[in-house]
């Protein structure tokens, strides 16, 4: 039997505010990574999925003594554990949230909605699950831990794409400023790239704990050009096995990275911030000025709180909110750029050949 237009509208509303969910606790998730890292918990439970073998974070006297007895190279730390097992607990909340949107999806997929796109998140939470595990397994290896975060910022803007093909809604303007709109998507897809990029570092700053090899502004360690060493900071075929929780870069190789994190910070504020200012008059013209003013906005306090970290030492709180600001301004990007799709490319009128032609008396 054959669904009536009222029903796919509720199977979509029902999809769409799944989305909208797993969206905000995938940020969640995010953040609660971001501090179980800026607390050194990665390693505060030395298995996985459990805690020294438990559901939980081992509490009575007889689970510690059990605990210590079966991991007696990890001493137990109960202040360390439950930052990782909370992160734990809301990254396998979302599971059960991404796979019953792929349950959906696959249940209604005759009514029009989107298929591949859930079972795509579906797969990757999957991967995610892994790059955890390994995670810690694997000690912190600044690669694995590199690639976790970076996964889970492709979950949040899967999701996020998702939520606005669900819920989200085009506007149409007139066709001449459609096409002044259109004109900006290619720019838009390299402020995209360089905030990915921007990302990507940030995730390798974290991973070798380079975010304090700089304690000062703008310069570092009282010069503009320190001492660097970036075929160290950015080797990745450190080996596995030793333990990194708090690095084992020298400080040469962090200094590398975390300069190299600053110039991309400069790099997207100037891309990124020139093109919003010359983008604002016609998104504001078609009614989407709110979303250039959105992005504009993260962009400048994502600069304000990267500045604070390096003043104020890298306080948790600000830590966490750069974090979250950073995955703030990825998605705003990526809503600028949806919200643009629909407009044609302006494309440059063909250069017209003038040929002498002699014309007979």
């Amino acid at each position: 039997m054959n669904a009536t237009p009222d029903r796919i509208a509720q199977h979509r509303r029902l999809m769409g505010r799944l989305a909208l969910a797993a969206t905000v606790l995938t940020l969640l998730v995010v953040m609660l990574g971001a501090w179980t890292r800026l607390t050194h918990s990665g390693l505060g439970c030395p298995d996985w999925p459990g805690c020294y073998g438990f559901l939980s974070v081992p509490q009575s006297a007889e689970h510690i003594a059990i605990a210590e007895a079966r991991f007696p190279e990890a001493p137990f730390d109960a202040s360390k554990g439950w930052p990782e097992m909370i992160h734990r607990y809301a990254a396998g909340t979302l599971s059960l949230l991404v796979f019953s949107i792929a349950f959906l999806a696959i249940r209604y997929r005759r009514e029009g909605l989107p298929l591949r796109h859930p079972l795509l998140i579906a797969g990757f939470i999957l991967l995610q699950a892994a790059f955890g595990m390994w995670t810690v397994t694997l000690k912190l290896w600044p690669q694995i831990v590199a690639l976790h975060l970076l996964g889970g910022f492709t979950t949040l803007s899967l999701l996020t794409l998702l939520t606005l093909r669900l819920r989200g809604r085009h506007v149409n303007p007139l066709p001449s400023l459609a096409h002044r709109l259109g004109h900006f998507r290619p720019a838009l897809r390299v402020a995209l790239f360089l905030v990915i990029a921007q990302i990507a570092l940030g995730a390798w700053t974290a991973s070798n704990y380079a975010a304090v090899a700089c304690t000062d502004l703008p310069t570092c360690q009282g010069q503009w050009w320190p001492q660097m060493d970036f075929r160290h900071g950015f080797d990745v075929t450190q080996a596995v096995g030793p333990n990194y929780l708090g690095g084992q870069l020298t400080a040469e190789g962090r200094v590398a990275i975390h300069v190299t994190h600053r110039i991309g910070a400069m790099l997207v504020l100037a891309v990124l911030g020139s093109l919003l200012l010359r983008l604002w008059r016609p998104a504001r013209e078609a009614g989407m000025g709110r979303w250039v003013l959105l992005s504009g906005g993260v962009l400048l306090a994502q600069i304000a709180l990267g500045i604070a970290n390096v003043w104020l030492h890298i306080p948790i709180a600000v830590a966490m909110a750069h974090n979250a600001l950073g995955a703030g301004l990825l998605l705003t990007v990526i809503n600028l750029l949806w919200r643009l799709q629909p407009f044609p490319v302006a494309r440059s009128m063909p250069k017209l050949r003038l040929i002498n032609h002699e014309v007979p008396a």
